[in-house]
């Protein structure tokens, strides 16, 4: 498990970017496969979960994920869901002690908030899509409906797919600039005329940055390079695979 500095100093917060290592999955899910859906044995995931929240000292029904579709929707939790009450969204945040926010990811950025002077976390999953949306800024925003105030939150970026991983066509590119110019500086040519490598997690840190976050520690953990701790869709589908497992990253705040 991946421990972000910023997130370890703060007293009576649990978090943790988990690796696809200590599971029961078996092949191209091996194995700490936390993601619902992925097309592994729905039992093997229920196990996954358990040993998952024992790392942040929780039982797997602490835990809450949502149905993430890339969009800059953001919810807060007042209790733990079951799986077919999920809502649709890539944002979470809670005031709830003991409550486990999840965060399921494959090259995703997967960002874990908190402002422990408020008693207040959020974590959000930061695609391409929900991070042109939005998506960061609106999980900052939805904190500080709780409480949260700017200049007390830290943000962590967990492992995800960095630059030199992320080709991109120029359709991407032109995409991000259209939304402002600044954007260009996210992406260098490739060595294949017409693409560029993308560094989303650049992107999410400066969205971060720009939403008033005090202070953002980066893993810099490529997941696509790591085969043997990280599931990586890329990576999948470049190898041909037809599945591939989900990393989960989770962030609590004690009990008193």
């Amino acid at each position: 498990m991946i421990r972000a500095p910023t997130l370890e100093a703060l007293k009576g917060l649990r978090h943790g970017f988990l690796t696809r290592t200590g599971g029961v999955s078996e092949g191209e899910f091996a194995s700490l496969n936390c993601g619902h859906g992925s097309g592994d044995l729905e039992k093997n995931i229920r196990a996954n979960l358990k040993r998952a929240a024992k790392n942040v000292g929780l039982s797997a029904d602490a835990i809450t994920t949502v149905h993430q579709i890339h969009s800059k929707n953001v919810v807060e939790v007042p209790k733990p869901w079951l799986l077919h009450e999920r809502p649709r969204a890539d944002g979470m945040v809670t005031s709830i002690p003991g409550l486990a926010l999840g965060i399921l990811s494959a090259d995703c950025v997967p960002v874990l908030l908190a402002d422990v002077s408020a008693g207040v976390i959020g974590a959000a999953h930061a695609g391409w899509k929900g991070a042109l949306a939005g998506i960061v800024e609106a999980t900052v925003a939805k904190m500080e409906r709780l409480g949260a105030r700017q200049k007390n939150t830290v943000a962590a970026i967990g492992p995800c797919i960095r630059q030199p991983s992320y080709e991109v066509g120029s359709e991407l590119r032109d995409l991000f600039v259209s939304q402002s110019d600044e954007n260009h500086r996210y992406f260098i040519p490739s060595a294949n005329t017409g693409n560029f490598m993308f560094d989303l997690a650049t992107f999410v840190l400066d969205s971060l940055k720009a939403a008033g976050v005090c202070l953002v520690d980066d893993t810099q953990i490529d997941t696509y390079k790591d085969d043997h701790l990280f599931f990586s869709y890329r990576r999948g589908t470049h190898m041909g695979e037809e599945n591939y497992g989900r990393n989960i990253s989770l962030i609590t705040l004690e009990k008193a």
